[in-house]
């Protein structure tokens, strides 16, 4: 069974919230997150083919990665502001299709006991047009399925 994911734009702020369970010890779930040849098997939508340039998942790390699809390439890079073990992540996130155009993500692990792991996620964009567009970029297809790939990956 797949878990029920939940998005969240509100009215007014440009904010995207995401929450997620994922059957899975916290230590395996924040592996997966930290290991790139892990983040490769998982982030993003099914199909698509991920080039890790650099991926440093530390506090003061960055990272830049290329997904490859029918329809073209999609770069993507930020910088990893705070990484917690097992706990939290403050990222920024740029898709270099919009330059400069750079959302700040929270990310928090929460341990349900020791084989469940619920993933929260705060994203502030810098405005609500570039909080639109990242939504209507197919944003909530990547989410679901990369949850699903996560899910596979750790099951």
């Amino acid at each position: 069974m797949t878990n029920a994911l939940t998005i969240a734009a509100p009215d007014g702020v440009p904010f995207v919230d995401f929450e997620r369970q994922v059957d899975a010890p916290i230590a395996a779930v924040f592996r997966a997150y930290k290991e790139p040849e892990l983040v490769k098997q998982w982030l993003g939508p099914r199909g698509y083919e991920m080039e890790i340039e650099r991926y440093d998942f530390v506090s003061g790390g960055g990272y830049r990665y290329i997904h490859h699809t029918p329809d073209g390439d999609y770069a993507f890079h930020g910088v990893f502001h705070v990484v917690r073990e097992n706990e939290f992540a403050i990222q920024t996130f740029e898709y270099e299709g919009f330059p400069d155009v750079v959302s700040i993500e929270s990310l928090t692990f929460e341990d349900l006991g020791g084989t469940s792991t619920r993933i929260r996620a705060h994203a502030v964009y810098p405005s609500l047009e570039a909080r639109d567009g990242m939504v209507a970029s197919g944003m909530e297809r990547g989410v679901r399925e990369g949850f699903e790939r996560l899910d596979e990956l750790l099951g």
